[in-house]
């Protein structure tokens, strides 16, 4: 009975195994697309931050002397 035991455990690592290389052999075409679209409002966003700050700045009056 404790063979029957240890042969369990190679049966298991080939299930998950199997489990894995299904799942990392996915196709993933959709996500990269979101995924890009997602980066360019990032970057939009980030851009129109920095043109915000950077009116706030010019306007601060903070370096007059």
């Amino acid at each position: 009975m404790a063979s029957l035991v240890w042969l369990l455990i190679p049966l298991f690592a080939a299930i998950g195994a199997a489990i894995w290389g299904s799942w990392a052999a996915r196709d993933r075409t959709q996500g990269d697309i979101s995924e890009l679209a997602g980066y360019a409002r990032f970057r939009e966003a980030m851009g129109s931050a920095d043109q915000s700050r950077a009116k706030a700045e010019a306007h601060s009056g903070s370096d007059a002397v």
